[in-house]
C-alpha cells in the first residue's frame, strides 16, 4: 500500500473527490496501481491529503461503483483486476466518450469471493483416472484407422450408444441413423440452418437461452419472442406468431427453471402437427439433473409425427470441455440432411468420440451421473436452506432441477441494485435481464440468478453471509 500524492488544482471546476477519483482511476487504468493492489483506507487518505473523510468516502464510493475497485469486508479497497479494460489511446477516446455520457468501464468485472454462475460446473468429482485409462487403452488398441476421417455424422457405434442412452433415460425414440454428432450445440445449430434453409420464421421463449437467439439471429432468421406462464411458451401467443418453427426447453426452461406440463407439451405438437413444415427445436440441455421425483421424459416422447428436432449435449452432464453434442433428426429432415449437407466433415474427433463411447458403455458415465446428482442435490438443499433468511424479502423459484435458483424481489428491488449490492462484497451474481430479448430487457428486472454448480459448500456459506449483509 502506498501514499497518493494527488496535487489538487486550483481553480478546477470540479470538486475535490472528484480530482481523487479521476487520480485514481487514471492511475489504474494506466497500470500504475496494480490488479490486487491495497488502497488508504478512507482515514488514512482523508489524513495524508487534509480533506474531510466524507471526501474521500464518495471518491472510493464512485469507484466502486464503476468496478475499478473492490471493497473486503474488514480489510479494506484493492485494486480490480483489468483484463477486459479496452486501452484506450491517447488520442481522447476516453474523454471523448465521457463527455457523451457514456460510461466507458462501467461494466468491468470484479474479482469476486464468490461466483454463483449459473452455467459453471463441479469438476473436481470427475473420474480423471478413469478418463485417462479409457484414453489409453483406446490409443493402444485403436491403431491408425483412429486417425483418419470418420462418419460425416458421428461414429455409428457412438451413436448407437447415445440412441440407446436417450431412450432409456429420455424416451427418446430414434435409430442411429437419425443422430448427428457435433463439436458443441453451437455448430448442431448452424447445421440445422443448412438442414431447415435460411429466412426461416422462428419463434423463442422470453427470455431464453441468449446464444441460441444470437445464432439464429446471425441467420437472418426472423425472431419472434413468445411471451411464457407457468407452464412455458404460451401456444396462444405462438398461434399469433406466424413461424415455422419454435424453440423450447421443457425440461427444464432456461432461465426460469420452469417444468412444462404434458397438457402444454401436448398442445405444442398439436400445432406443429396442423402445417406441414413445422417443427419444434426440444433444447434438452440438463435435464438429467433432477432433485424431485423422475426425469421428465423428452417432448420427442410423445412426437408420433416427426415434428420435433431433439439436441443434447454432454457439457453439464460430463465436461463442458468435452464439447460433444447431438441432435435427432426427423425423418423427412434426415433425407434434407443427406442431400444437402452430406459434404460436411465430422467435427469431432474418432479419438474422441471412442472414449465416450466406452465410457457411457461401461458403466462409468451413470455411475458419474448419480455420483453428481447427489453431489448438487446437497448443494442445492444447502443453498435452499440458507436462503430461509430471504424468504420474506424474496420470492425464490426454479428449485426443482438445474443448477441454479431464482430470487425475485418481493419489495421492488431493482435487479441491477441487487447485483452491485453484492459486487461491492465481492459476490458476483447474474439477472434474469440477460436472457431477456427486444423490449422486455429494457425493463427494470427484479430478479437475480443464484448458481451453484461451480461453487464448494464452504463458498455457499460464505456467499449467502456476504448477501445477507448486501441485501437484508
Amino acid at each position: 500500500m502506498y501514499d497518493l500524492n494527488i496535487e489538487f488544482r486550483s481553480g478546477s471546476e470540479k470538486c475535490l473527490y472528484e480530482q481523487i477519483y479521476e487520480y485514481i482511476r487514471r492511475e489504474i487504468r494506466e497500470g500504475k496501481l496494480r490488479p490486487g493492489e491495497r488502497l488508504p483506507s478512507t482515514r488514512s487518505l482523508a489524513e495524508y491529503l487534509q480533506v474531510s473523510r466524507s471526501t474521500a468516502s464518495l471518491a472510493y464510493d464512485q469507484l466502486l461503483s464503476e468496478g475499478y475497485i473492490a471493497s473486503r469486508p474488514y480489510r479494506g479497497y484493492y485494486v480490480c483486476r483489468m483484463e477486459e479494460l479496452y486501452r484506450l489511446d491517447a488520442r481522447g477516446d476516453a474523454a471523448g466518450a465521457e463527455e457523451q455520457g457514456g460510461q466507458g468501464p462501467a461494466e468491468e468485472k470484479i474479482p469476486a469471493v464468490v461466483d454463483f454462475s449459473p452455467t459453471a460446473t463441479d469438476m473436481s468429482r470427475f473420474p480423471f483416472s478413469v478418463w485417462r485409462k479409457i484414453n489409453k487403452n483406446v490409443l493402444s488398441q485403436g491403431g491408425g484407422s483412429l486417425f483418419t476421417q470418420g462418419d460425416v455424422q458421428g461414429e455409428y457405434s457412438l451413436r448407437e450408444t447415445i440412441g440407446r442412452y436417450l431412450h432409456s433415460s429420455r424416451g427418446v425414440n430414434c435409430t442411429p441413423q437419425q443422430i448427428i454428432v457435433g463439436a458443441g450445440n453451437d455448430y448442431l445449430l448452424l447445421l440445422l440452418e443448412k438442414i431447415l434453409g435460411r429466412h426461416v420464421r422462428i419463434a423463442m421463449e422470453n427470455p431464453t437461452y441468449k446464444r441460441a437467439y444470437q445464432i439464429f439471429d446471425s441467420f437472418a432468421y426472423e425472431i419472434t419472442t413468445v411471451d411464457m406462464d407457468e407452464a412455458g411458451m404460451s401456444v396462444s401467443g405462438l398461434r399469433q406468431s406466424d413461424v415455422t418453427a419454435a424453440y423450447v426447453m421443457p425440461s427444464h426452461q432456461y432461465p426460469t427453471g420452469a417444468l412444462m406440463p404434458i397438457g402444454r407439451r401436448l398442445e405444442l405438437l398439436k400445432w406443429a402437427n396442423e402445417a406441414p413444415g413445422r417443427y419444434l427445436i426440444e433444447d434438452d440441455y440438463d435435464s438429467e439433473f433432477r432433485y424431485r421425483g423422475k426425469p421428465i421424459p423428452s417432448l420427442q416422447a410423445s412426437d408420433t409425427q416427426g415434428r420435433v428436432i431433439y439436441i443434447g449435449t454432454f457439457s453439464k452432464s460430463i465436461a463442458p470441455a468435452i464439447r460433444v453434442s447431438y441432435m435427432v433428426l426427423p425423418m423427412e429432415l434426415l433425407e434434407r440432411y443427406r442431400r444437402q449437407c452430406f459434404f460436411y466433415s465430422a467435427t469431432v474427433s474418432r479419438i474422441d468420440q471412442k472414449i465416450l463411447e466406452e465410457f457411457i458403455k461401461e458403466g462409468y458415465f451413470e455411475r458419474h451421473l448419480n455420483k453428481m446428482r447427489k453431489h448438487y442435490k446437497e448443494k442445492h438443499d444447502l443453498l435452499l436452506e440458507g436462503l430461509t433468511d430471504f424468504e420474506e424479502d424474496f420470492r425464490i423459484t426454479g428449485e426443482n432441477a438445474g443448477l441454479h435458483l431464482l430470487l425475485t424481489g418481493r419489495r421492488g428491488q431493482k435487479e441491477r441494485e441487487l447485483i452491485l449490492a453484492a459486487q461491492s462484497l465481492g459476490v458476483r451474481v447474474y439477472g434474469l435481464s440477460d436472457s431477456l430479448v427486444g423490449k422486455a430487457a429494457e425493463q427494470p428486472g427484479h430478479t437475480v440468478l443464484l448458481g451453484y454448480g461451480g461453487l464448494e459448500c464452504q463458498d455457499i456459506d460464505k456467499g449467502l453471509a456476504l448477501l445477507r449483509q448486501a441485501w437484508l
